[in-house]
């Protein structure tokens, strides 16, 4: 039996990946997929770029608005998810889009990454908290830089929720949680008869890209979306609420920031959540880039659709 078909566009926050992943879903008439750890959570819309009801087109999309803010969303839970939409919808004849800027998540599908499932070791979380509460998350984050590098490269250094659990699963599980595959894997081969679109872009000009959405996110009410969050009983520390954006703007309504400050660090956090992207996707040796800094979409969409074609009219690999 052959291997479920899959189309991945990835790259870079800010890049262009939604805009190219509807338009080339409405050319091929197909579903997607978010590989987005954070468009699972429900109400958080504005600070996570997520497409709104209308620009989806009508397209339907899978793993959005599934989740709670007070539930922890895991890559095991992703693979899991993610997996049973490819398969379900190559059954039905379609050929389903991937699009997310999380290269753990996606490279843990792509390849088949099979994770230890470390229990909880409370005393240990507790521990790592402490440290963090008393050195910093800063402190917290360089012990795991040390431990794990690889993996660290892939955590918001101030998610302090996941450098703990990175911290966990590297302590008692045996091996790093960025090296364990499928077992009858290699690194960089995959499970999937994928083609995988990477988008890039001069790195100032992502850059600028970055500081106007975050500009434009605050326009669209982000301030409002995190009070109307905290008013209903979401609290900082649950899991949603440490995407970036989410944190700061939650320091601004409680007077830590000013407006000012906060937009300035939400861009600066997201600069550097896209140069940790990109450190993290070099290390997919398959993915296909395409530079679009010089390309309308409608000429991107025209040069992804003619690699597509050609894709498709390859034999089905085994």
């Amino acid at each position: 039996m052959g291997k479920d078909r899959l189309i991945v566009i990835l790259g870079p926050t800010a890049v262009g990946k939604t805009a190219l992943s509807l338009d080339l879903a409405a050319a091929l008439g197909t579903e997607i997929i978010s590989g987005d750890a954070l468009l699972v959570y429900r109400g958080f819309d504005i600070g996570t770029a997520k497409p709104s009801l209308a620009e989806r087109r009508g397209i339907r999309h899978h793993l959005i608005d599934i989740m709670k803010p007070d539930e922890p969303y895991t890559v095991t839970l992703f693979q899991q998810q993610a997996a049973a939409c490819i398969h379900e919808l190559n059954a039905a004849g379609k050929i389903p889009i991937l699009a997310g800027g999380t290269g753990l998540y996606v490279q843990a599908l792509l390849e088949g990454y099979a994770f230890n499932q470390a229990a909880g070791h409370e005393a240990f979380r507790r521990e790592m908290a402490a440290l963090a509460e008393r050195e910093g998350s800063a402190a917290l984050y360089a012990r795991l830089q040390q431990a794990d590098p690889q993996a660290a490269a892939t955590i918001d250094p101030h998610n302090v929720r996941r450098v703990i659990r990175a911290l966990e699963t590297q302590h008692y599980g045996g091996e790093s949680i960025s090296r364990q595959r499928q077992a009858d894997g290699t690194a960089g081969s995959l499970v999937y008869d994928a083609l995988v679109i990477g988008l890039r872009r001069e790195r100032q000009a992502l850059y600028a890209r970055i500081n106007a959405r975050v500009e434009q996110m605050f326009a669209a009410g982000l301030a409002d979306e995190v009070r109307s969050l905290l008013a209903r009983g979401v609290t900082p520390e649950m899991p949603a609420m440490q995407g970036i954006g989410y944190r700061e703007t939650a320091a601004y309504l409680r007077g830590e920031l000013t407006r000012e400050q906060a937009v300035e660090q939400i861009q600066l956090h997201t600069r550097h959540f896209a140069k940790r992207q990109l450190t993290w996707y070099r290390r997919m040796p398959y993915i296909e880039w395409f530079d679009v800094d010089t390309l309308t979409p409608a000429q991107l969409l025209a040069r992804v659709q003619m690699r597509v074609k050609a894709w498709l009219e390859q034999p089905l690999e085994a």
